[in-house]
Formats: structure tokens, C-alpha cells, sequence
């Protein structure tokens, strides 16, 4: 049979194994905190607003700014709300900002924050020279800072080489949060064994909502008030995880933060939801799948 997933075979969401509910809880909610050094140097990877006449200069002091303003003004808001929530995050972070953004790392640290590789600074590994100096450099900062064994990775801009699952695979690295294919947590094949690709989001994700469609400041709490609608009758046939994948720039401003608080309330006053880390979802799948993978790399 064909398999035109180079990676993960191809199955339908009726073919899953069950899995037992984390602790009883099959709401897996995996908040995710993009924190990103965008290089002051090189053009922006993004931008918010066109530069004067249409020419793209460097630098772009309008769109670095907006970046900024997040780590300044965002990000302290975002982990404020989480905080008084007793919620934990899963920050996806350049490497590059424990020596730019000292005293966001420490904050993070001192909240028990699980930090996930996602490159040096915010370029994908497509566009770097030598891959495998990215990753081992980002993986040596990130495991320096929390003194623990980095367990997952997401790459910069959601990219990736032919090579980079291998590559994670061969450090260690558990999981990846790049083949977003599922709502639960499959097996991947790499030369290496099987690895865990992760669920993430783009529909519940803060650049596509308001950078790119420009929707209301209320389009969150709408599509999670949509989304549990479909999801609470198929949560009795298995687990799910919902991510929340933002970014300080973009929810941390304070008309959509005021949502944000909102969306995470919604969730958190459910019987059947339980706020979990990308590794703490690992974990689970795991124990709860029980195989190591040995399918995925069968087929291989």
C-alpha cells in the first residue's frame, strides 16, 4: 500500500487503540508559550505592519518593536493569568533567549514552565547552514538553563530539513510537535526508533487567528466554545488534547488577553479536563499506548 505520510502511516480517527483517560480525564489541555528572539540585525520573520513605500529594509524597527513589546508588556501578562490559574505552560523557545531575555527565563524557571527546543533565534533549520549546530546549540542552552534533558522540540516557524526528526531523534529528543496530524499523540518513524509527534495547532493558534484572518479579539473563546461542542460526545470513545499555542506579541496585548483569561476559565471549570506539559502528555501516551512504537517501525 502507498504511504504518502513519509513519516506517521496513515489511520482514520475511528482506528486509535483506546486509551485510558489521564487521571480520569480525557480534556488534555496543553498551553503552549512561543517565546521567540527575532535577530534586530535581519529581517523579520513576520510582519504585523508593511514597511514605509513597500521596500523591506533592515532594520525594521516597526515590526522588531511589536515583537519586543510582547516580551516586555505580553509576557508578563500571559504567565500573570496562568499563574493565578495554578496553570503550568509548556514554553517553545529560541535558545537564544535565555542570554537576550534573562529575566523572562528565570520567571519561567521559578513557575515550573516545561522548556521545549525551538531553534537558536526564530529561523527555520531550512534556512540555517548547519542544521545539526542549531539543534546541538539550542539543546545545550536550553539544558545548561534548566539543568533537565530537553524532551521536545518544535521547530522555528514549524520547519524542518528531510533530516530533522532523525537528527532530534539521535539526541534524545522525545517528541515533535511539527507533524501536528492528530488530536492524540502517534507514533513517527526515524532512522533512529520510533518518536512521538505531538499534537499542536493552528486552529487554536494566535498568529493564524489575528495576524493572518485579522479576526475579532473574541474569535479564541468563540472557537473553543465551538470546538468542545463537537469534541464532548467524542471524548467517551477517547482522550483528545487541546492546545493553546500563543505568542506574547499577539494574545499578551490586553484586549485579547482579557479572551484569553476567558478561554482558560472555560476549560478549567470542566470535570473532564486536565491542564498538562508537552512532556506530561508523552508520558501518558506512553504508558497508556503501551507498544514503544514497535508498529510504526514495522511498517517501516
Amino acid at each position: 500500500m502507498p504511504q504518502p505520510n513519509p513519516r506517521i502511516p496513515y489511520r482514520m480517527a475511528g482506528e486509535h487503540r483506546r486509551l485510558a483517560p489521564l487521571d480520569g480525564k480525557p480534556l488534555m489541555v496543553h498551553v503552549v508559550v512561543n517565546v521567540e528572539y527575532w535577530p534586530f540585525e535581519r529581517p523579520m520573520p513576520r510582519a504585523v505592519i508593511p514597511q514605509p513605500h513597500g521596500t523591506a529594509t533592515v532594520p525594521d524597527v516597526g515590526n522588531y518593536a511589536w515583537v519586543e513589546y510582547g516580551m516586555r508588556v505580553g509576557m508578563p501578562r500571559i504567565m500573570r493569568i496562568l499563574a493565578e490559574r495554578g496553570i503550568r505552560a509548556s514554553a517553545f523557545m529560541n535558545a537564544y533567549c535565555a542570554d537576550i531575555y534573562p529575566q523572562c527565563a528565570e520567571a519561567m524557571l521559578a513557575a515550573d514552565w516545561e522548556f521545549v527546543g525551538h531553534c537558536w533565534v526564530q529561523r527555520s533549520l531550512a534556512a540555517e547552514d548547519d542544521e545539526v549546530a542549531v539543534i546541538d546549540r539550542s539543546l545545550e542552552r536550553l539544558e545548561r538553563l534548566t539543568g533537565r534533558r530537553i524532551r521536545g522540540w518544535l521547530g522555528a516557524g514549524i520547519g524542518e530539513t528531510f533530516d530533522t526528526p532523525d537528527l532530534l531523534k539521535e539526541r534524545g529528543v522525545e517528541w515533535l510537535a511539527d507533524w501536528y496530524v492528530d488530536d492524540l499523540p502517534c507514533w513517527m518513524r526515524t532512522r533512529h526508533g520510533p518518536m512521538i509527534a505531538m499534537p499542536y495547532t493552528v486552529e487554536h493558534n494566535d498568529v493564524p487567528l489575528w495576524v493572518v484572518q485579522n479576526q475579532s479579539s473574541d474569535e479564541m473563546l468563540k472557537r473553543i466554545e465551538a470546538t468542545l461542542e463537537v469534541i464532548g460526545p467524542e471524548l467517551a470513545d477517547n482522550p483528545q488534547v487541546l492546545t493553546l499555542a500563543l505568542h506574547p506579541h499577539v494574545v499578551g496585548v490586553a484586549h485579547r488577553a482579557h479572551y484569553l483569561a476567558r478561554v482558560v476559565d472555560l476549560l478549567r471549570d470542566r470535570d473532564d479536563a486536565v491542564f498538562v506539559t508537552g512532556s506530561e502528555i508523552a508520558d501518558w501516551f506512553v504508558a497508556a499506548d503501551g507498544t514503544g512504537g514497535r508498529e510504526v517501525m514495522a511498517d517501516a
